[in-house]
């Protein structure tokens, strides 16, 4: 059996489930990115990063709160052809935070505005009641998507007390052996994160939210570390680049620009099989 298992996969008769390196760099590489985007590439290494969260051109891929698209950009086009991206952005309604509308509207108007690239991608809203901790709005369907991943989410999940809820969604919408990717603006050990939001969340917190809704921790990556973050700065992480609150002069912005962007968390978990 096994011998005819290599002769069919031999013959292309089996199919051969791998990270496509080529179309993820193809992707990151594409024309059609935001150049404000592509500027960020060094500091979030994202042929490391996906290829890290093992995704693959097959994958049903859902996409936590994707923002302005950043990662959208690089996702929806190696995709495309045999997989699915299901951006499960803010909700329309949702006025918990007064940006969400405006938010999705803008994310809406870009997909819309390429439809070569963006013209497959599915938006759904995901959507946690914040005052009672629980989901309202859910991204996907139970058991439907290979890949989960959130990028620089969990910081305002954590403030708002909803990240148990998160993750237990995230759990359900992913089938057995599924896996979710997580980078997340990472705290010191010890530091005092939670008093106030800072935009950094302790690694061990965020292990330990998963773990309470059933994944297990499968792998991690060091190269969104940056020793030069000191996690010290009045205005919190968004002193760093790319947002570099409130600095108004060249000068001012320069000791944050040398010091580039946070430091990162880059985990995987996975969705037990059994």
């Amino acid at each position: 059996m096994k011998r005819f298992a290599l002769i069919l996969a031999a013959l292309g008769a089996m199919p051969s489930y791998a990270i496509d390196e080529t179309a993820l760099q193809a992707a990151v590489d594409g024309k059609h990115r935001t150049e404000a985007y592509t500027a960020r590439d060094t500091y979030r290494n994202p042929v490391q990063t996906l290829t890290l969260f093992d995704i693959q051109p097959h994958h049903t891929v859902v996409e936590v709160w994707p923002g302005g698209g950043w990662y959208t950009e690089i996702l929806a086009p190696y995709l495309q052809k045999d997989g699915r991206l299901i951006a499960a952005h803010y909700d329309s309604s949702d006025t918990q935070a007064s940006y969400r509308p405006g938010s999705r509207e803008r994310f809406e108007k870009k997909l819309a505005g390429n439809k070569g690239i963006y013209g497959k991608v599915e938006v759904s809203s995901l959507t946690l009641d914040e005052e009672n901790g629980i989901l309202k709005i859910g991204a996907a369907k139970s058991g439907e998507a290979d890949r989960v991943v959130t990028f620089r989410n969990l910081h305002g999940m954590a403030s708002k007390g909803i990240t148990g809820a998160a993750m237990a969604h995230f759990f359900d919408i992913l089938k057995p052996g599924g896996k979710l990717g997580v980078v997340q603006h990472m705290a010191d050990p010890g530091q005092d994160w939670q008093g106030k939001n800072i935009g950094y969340v302790g690694r061990d917190y965020v292990i330990a939210e998963a773990e309470k809704a059933g994944f297990k921790l499968h792998a991690e990556g060091y190269f969104n570390h940056n020793e030069a973050d000191t996690k010290d700065y009045e205005k919190g992480v968004w002193q760093l680049p790319p947002t570099l609150r409130d600095l108004k002069t060249d000068e001012e912005k320069a000791p944050y620009l040398a010091i580039g962007e946070s430091e990162r968390m880059t985990l995987v978990f996975i969705k037990p099989a059994s």
